[in-house]
C-alpha cells in the first residue's frame, strides 16, 4: 500500500468502535511557543479565541511556569515546544467506522483516512527491537520517594505524584507500527498518534484531563492502579481489592476534591459535582480507579480560561498543587515536557459571539516521546505518594506501567 505520513498529523483514538475518533492534517497556520517565551497563556488565549477553526494540538506540563510562579531546570533531552496548536487542513469524524469529513476536500480526505486506519491497524510481524533503560536506579527511586515521604509526614503535602523517565537513544523506523501494536496491547480510551515535523507522540492514555460540552465541563482524574489477573477468579480479586484499597481509595478522594477546588475557580456558584466518586474501570493491562467531576460554565468562559483554572492537571501533580510541583522540580531528575501534558482538540462548534467551543482532552501518560533527528525515546511513568506509600510497591506500579510501553518497542 502506497502510503506516507503528512508531517503534521493527528490521530485522537477512542479505542472504542461506538465512541468518535479523529484524525486531522494538514496545517493551514500554526501556534509554536517556545520554553522561556513568557506570553504563552497570553498567545494561547489569542490562538484559541474566534473566528472558529478546527484545533489540535499539545501543551506540556511546564505551562504551569507560565500559570503560576514556577520553574523547571531539569534535563531535557526531547527539546519539545511548550506547546504546539495547529489549525489544519483536513478533519475528519470516525464513528462505528464511519467517514465523515469535516474540513478538506471529501475525496481526497476519505482515501488518506481509509489507507491511514489500515496502517494504523496492522500489528503482524512489527518489531522495533528497542529496550529501554531507567534514568534512576531503583535504589535511588526508593531514597527520593522516602525524602518525598517526609515531606508528607512534616505536613508539607499530603501527596505528589513523582515520575521517572526510561529512555533509548534509538531510532524508531517506522513510528505509526510502534503506535499499532501499543494500540494494540491497551485499547485505551484516550490514545493518540501524532507528529509534528520530527516529533512523534505515541500514547495510550486512559486518562481524560477536561471536555467541555455545552456549558458543561468535566474532568475525570485517575488514582488508583492494579494489574489485571491470569484468569477471571484472580482478575476480579484484584479488581475488588484496588476499591478496597485504603491506600488507593485516599489516593483518589484526595485528588478528586483538588479537582473539585480547581474546577470552583470557573464553576456557576453550586454547579461542582462528583457525578461518580472511586468507580472501577478495566483496560487490557490494568484496572485503573476513575473519578468523574463536573460543573457548569458560565457561555463566556473561554478555553483559556478554564485552562488556566485547571492545569496541570491534579492527577499528575498532588495536593496542596502549587507545593506539589515545587518538589517535583526538585526531586525529579528530568524534566516532564510533554509527559504530564495533555493532547485534544477544541471545535469550531458553539457559541462563537461570546467565544464558547466545545473541547477535549487526554492527560499525557502511558506515552512514548519520540525525537527521530536526535534520535531520541523517552517514556515515564509514576504514581502517587502518600503517608501510606510502600516503595517496592510504588516502584512494581511504575513497571506495570511501563509494560505495554516496552513491549511496543521490542
Amino acid at each position: 500500500m502506497d502510503f506516507a505520513l503528512p508531517n503534521t498529523i493527528f490521530y485522537l483514538n477512542s479505542g472504542s468502535s461506538n465512541s468518535t475518533s479523529f484524525l486531522t492534517w494538514g496545517s493551514s497556520q500554526e501556534l509554536v511557543v517556545n520554553w522561556d517565551d513568557a506570553s504563552a497563556m497570553q498567545r494561547l488565549r489569542n490562538f484559541t479565541a474566534p473566528p472558529p477553526n478546527w484545533i489540535f494540538g499539545y501543551i506540556s506540563y511546564d505551562l504551569k511556569n507560565s500559570i503560576e510562579n514556577l520553574s523547571s531546570k531539569n534535563l531535557d533531552r526531547l527539546q519539545a515546544p511548550l506547546v504546539h496548536f495547529v489549525k489544519t487542513e483536513f478533519v475528519v469524524k470516525i464513528v462505528s467506522d464511519e467517514i465523515q469529513v469535516l474540513a478538506g476536500n471529501e475525496t481526497v480526505a476519505r482515501e488518506f483516512t481509509q489507507k491511514f486506519l489500515i496502517k494504523s491497524k496492522q500489528t503482524s510481524g512489527l518489531s522495533a527491537g528497542i529496550e529501554l533503560v531507567p534514568r534512576i536506579s531503583k535504589p535511588e527511586y526508593v531514597t527520593v520517594m522516602n525524602q518525598l515521604k517526609q515531606h508528607i509526614h512534616h505536613g508539607d503535602i499530603y501527596e505528589v505524584n513523582y515520575c521517572q523517565e526510561f529512555f533509548a537513544d534509538e531510532k524508531i523506523s517506522d513510528p505509526l507500527s510502534v503506535y499499532s501494536k501499543l494500540n494494540s496491547l491497551a485499547n485505551a480510551p484516550m490514545s493518540s498518534f501524532v507528529r509534528l515535523n520530527n516529533l512523534y507522540i505515541i500514547s495510550a492514555s486512559p486518562e481524560r484531563f477536561l471536555k467541555r460540552e455545552g456549558n458543561r465541563v468535566l474532568s475525570q482524574p485517575i488514582k488508583g492502579t492494579a494489574p489485571r489477573g491470569s484468569n477471571d477468579e484472580e482478575d476480579q480479586r484484584l479488581r475488588e481489592g484496588l476499591f478496597n484499597s485504603q491506600k488507593e481509595r485516599s489516593e483518589n478522594v484526595m485528588i478528586t476534591d483538588l479537582v473539585r477546588n480547581d474546577l470552583s475557580r470557573i464553576a456557576k456558584k453550586g454547579s461542582v459535582n462528583v457525578d461518580e466518586l472511586m468507580g472501577i474501570s478495566s483496560f487490557k493491562t490494568v484496572h485503573q480507579m476513575i473519578s468523574t467531576v463536573s460543573c457548569e460554565v458560565d457561555s463566556k468562559t473561554s478555553f483559556a480560561d478554564i485552562l488556566a483554572a485547571t492545569f496541570p492537571m491534579g492527577s499528575m501533580t498532588g495536593a496542596p498543587k502549587i507545593r506539589a510541583m515545587q518538589l517535583i522540580d526538585e526531586f525529579e531528575k528530568t524534566s516532564r515536557g510533554i509527559y504530564s501534558g495533555c493532547i485534544g482538540y477544541i471545535a469550531p462548534e458553539g457559541d462563537l459571539a461570546t467565544g464558547h467551543a466545545d473541547f477535549d482532552f487526554n492527560v499525557v501518560i502511558r506515552s512514548i516521546l519520540y525525537r527521530d533527528d536526535v534520535p531520541y525515546i523517552s517514556a515515564s511513568v509514576g504514581s502517587a505518594i502518600t503517608a501510606l506509600s510502600d516503595a517496592e510497591m510504588e516502584y512494581e506500579e511504575c513497571l506495570l506501567k511501563l509494560q505495554a510501553l516496552q513491549q511496543a518497542l521490542l
